[in-house]
C-alpha cells in the first residue's frame, strides 16, 4: 500500500494528505494512528518508535497522544452526547466526577454546551461530527487525525468543521486530515499528494 515513504510532519502542523482512492492515504493515517503496524520501516512520534510498542503501550498512546475523527462520526447511538465523549476517558482510568467535567468542556469547545444529554439520532449531521471531535480532544491529545471529516455532511456544516479544526490548529493542536476535497485541502498549511503508496510535497501553485 506505501512504497519507500519518507516523511516527517512537525509538532502543530495542519497537514492535508490528498490522493486517489487506493493511494495509500488511509493507509498512512494508520500507520502513524497506531491502528495498523509497518511491514518494514519504522514510524517515530516524539522519537519514539510507535511500531515497536507492545500491545499495552500502544492502546496507551492511541487513548492519550491521538485523537481520532472519522467521516461516519461511529459514535454510540445509545448513548448520549456527554456519554460518547466520556468514552475515551473511561479507558484512561479518569474518575467518574473528573469524567463529567472533562467531556462537558470538551463539548463547550466546539460549541455544544447545550446538546450534552441529545443522542446523536437527535443532532444533525455537522453537530454529530462535533461530538465526534470533541471525543477526540477530551484526553488533550497531541495529534488530531482526521478522515474525510467532512465526507458526509452538506457544504455549509462541512465549512464549519473545516474553521473548528482551523481554529483547534491556531490553539497547538497538530492535525493531519485526509481528504478528497481540494477547496478543503487548501485551508491546511501544507499538502501533500499521494500516488501509487509514494508521497509527495504539493505546492500552491500545482493545485
Amino acid at each position: 500500500a506505501l512504497n519507500n515513504v519518507d516523511l516527517k510532519i512537525e509538532d502543530g502542523e495542519f497537514v492535508a494528505i490528498v490522493g486517489p482512492s487506493g493511494s495509500g492515504k488511509s493507509t498512512l493515517m494508520h500507520l502513524v494512528g497506531g491502528l495498523d503496524t509497518p511491514t518494514t520501516g519504522s514510524v517515530f512520534v516524539d522519537g519514539k518508535d510507535i511500531s515497536k510498542l507492545k500491545d499495552k503501550e500502544m492502546s496507551r498512546y492511541r487513548n492519550r497522544t491521538i485523537g481520532f475523527v472519522f467521516q461516519a462520526f461511529n459514535l454510540e447511538n445509545t448513548q448520549t452526547a456527554l456519554e460518547n465523549v466520556m468514552m475515551p476517558l473511561i479507558f484512561a482510568g479518569v474518575s467518574g466526577r473528573a469524567r463529567i467535567e472533562k467531556a462537558k468542556k470538551a463539548l463547550e469547545m466546539v460549541g455544544l454546551g447545550d446538546k450534552m444529554k441529545h443522542k446523536p439520532n437527535e443532532m444533525s449531521g455537522g453537530q454529530r461530527q462535533r461530538v465526534s471531535i470533541a471525543r477526540a480532544l477530551v484526553n488533550e491529545p497531541q495529534i488530531i487525525f482526521a478522515d474525510e471529516p467532512t465526507g458526509n455532511l452538506d457544504s455549509k456544516n462541512g465549512a464549519l468543521i473545516m474553521k473548528l479544526l482551523e481554529d483547534l490548529n491556531e490553539k497547538g493542536y497538530t492535525i493531519i486530515m485526509v481528504t478528497h476535497n481540494m477547496e478543503e485541502a487548501k485551508k491546511a498549511k501544507r499538502l501533500i499528494r499521494i500516488k501509487d503508496g509514494q508521497v509527495e510535497e504539493v505546492n500552491e501553485d500545482e493545485i
